[in-house]
């Protein structure tokens, strides 16, 4: 079992629960070291006091809060210590509410909690089957250096999960990020749901950091003096073009057919989306309007190929 982060009680009612809060996730990243190019030293960060210019000791360092520029105030870990927190020991349940009335976007680190001794096992049974048959999550409150923060149980796997999660407050409002207004048609929608249908998946636990993968063969190689590996090749985006978005979406879902094995079916008909600015470019691209079809005795294109179809086509309007 990993090393504890904390240690102390599930409050529930009456109920008392020791546990144990162990991290329940684990950091796969590759982390780099800062070195001296000329003789690849390694290069520290130190601890100056921007006052008098000296290093400075863990020991010689403690906090301040900045009241201005010329004022601070100095905090002790020990007067810390001693405000008044009732759940600085304790991941106090204040409610039970339906998974679904959680915003995704409130929820921040993940730890299980795991018996602190064989006591804690009847109780903490208890919990976890009363979520389980409820169907419901758990609000906690606790406290973690010195601040008091906002959590969510749930079961996973028969354990029981501790989710950190920020405050109402702490959420911005995505109002001003919102596109404004523009207009779609149902056909486009059907197909964009289509889509989503066809790239369905039950579960995501096949999908690996390919960035981590390529990162490791890099290192691999340079350090075994092999040839680096060449860089994957990628389409160009072009920028400020019109995109045909529904020839992009054909494309994309007979993609998503292809790559799960599925045989290409019909193509919807393409509907140009044409320029606004410019009167000029919308008579001309009216007049280049076609309706695209597939010649009897062709072969079955790939979806690559269609998709490059689309995006040349979608050029070639867009130009004219």
């Amino acid at each position: 079992m990993p090393r504890p982060l904390w240690t102390g009680a599930i409050s529930f009612g009456l109920v008392t629960i020791p546990v144990k809060v162990v991290s329940a996730t684990q950091d796969h990243s590759i982390h780099f070291r800062q070195v001296h190019l000329e003789d690849l030293g390694r290069v520290r960060t130190r601890k100056v006091c921007e006052l008098d210019g000296e290093a400075l000791s863990q020991d010689e360092i403690g906090k301040g809060y900045e009241l201005s520029k010329e004022q601070t105030v100095p905090i002790t870990d020990e007067e810390l210590d001693r405000i008044p927190l009732p759940t600085a020991k304790a991941i106090e349940i204040v409610a039970f509410v339906d998974a679904d009335s959680v915003d995704p976007i409130r929820i921040s680190d993940s730890y299980y909690l795991a018996i602190d001794g064989q006591v804690a096992a009847k109780p903490y049974t208890l919990l976890r089957r009363a979520l389980e048959r409820s169907d419901k999550v758990a609000v906690a409150k606790f406290a973690w250096h010195n601040r008091e923060r906002l959590g969510l149980l749930r079961v996973r796997e028969g354990a029981i999960v501790l989710h950190s999660m920020r405050w109402p407050d702490e959420i911005r409002s995505p109002e001003s990020l919102a596109p404004r207004q523009v207009e779609l048609d149902d056909d486009e929608i059907d197909r964009a749901v289509q889509l989503t249908d066809t790239m369905a998946l039950d579960s995501i636990a096949g999908f690996r950091d390919a960035y981590r993968d390529a990162l490791e063969e890099l290192i691999a190689a340079k350090s075994e003096g092999r040839e680096l590996p060449e860089p994957a090749e990628g389409e160009e985006q072009g920028e400020g073009k019109v995109v045909d978005l529904m020839a992009a979406l054909n494309a994309s879902v007979e993609a998503a057919k292809e790559s799960r094995g599925e045989g290409g079916g019909g193509e919807a008909t393409v509907h140009e989306m044409r320029p606004r600015k410019k009167t000029a470019s919308k008579k001309a691209a009216a007049s280049g309007k076609a309706t695209t079809g597939r010649k009897p005795g062709a072969g079955k294109t790939t979806a690559a190929k269609r998709a490059t179809g689309a995006k040349r086509t979608a050029r070639k309007r867009s130009a004219s």
